[in-house]
């Protein structure tokens, strides 16, 4: 029976080369799946008859330390996670570290129909939900047939 030994940990060496190669070619997503890289906090976007709803997840995050504001038709959610982590010793070293911290700023385009007056934010469990309401003249209305 024979044993195979390797001087380094082979998946460690697989995730080495996985994050050069992502550097190499600009941090492109290795498939349509894959989140983009940093971004921060993650959202989903949808649409009603009346709003647009964006939900930004942001867990952990004062509601107090969130900017949110609209200019020339760009949405920006801004602000900063702060590490919750207790600090590491010298003899400590860290492999892997899958929680962001630090600033971030998000930038979503909104549709010409979106109406900058009519805008609500709230933070519930980690959730920041923004209502962005739409223009009358965008609403969908039905037309009398004479």
């Amino acid at each position: 029976m024979s044993d195979l030994y390797f001087a380094t940990d082979l998946f460690s060496q697989f995730d080495r080369l996985q994050q050069q190669m992502s550097a190499l070619f600009g941090g492109f997503p290795s498939s349509i799946r894959s989140s983009r890289l940093a971004a921060f906090p993650q959202i989903n976007i949808g649409t009603t008859d009346d709003s647009i709803e964006i939900v930004a997840f942001a867990p952990g995050i004062d509601p107090s330390q969130l900017d949110v504001s609209i200019d020339k038709g760009l949405l920006t959610i801004a602000g900063e996670r702060k590490s919750i982590a207790p600090e590491a010793d010298e003899s400590t070293r860290q492999y892997a570290q899958e929680r962001f911290t630090g600033s971030f700023r998000r930038v979503i385009e909104l549709p010409q129909q979106a109406d900058p007056d009519k805008v609500e934010a709230r933070y519930t469990n980690g959730c920041l939900s923004i209502s962005v309401g739409k223009r009358e003249s965008s609403k969908p209305r039905a037309i009398a047939i004479q």
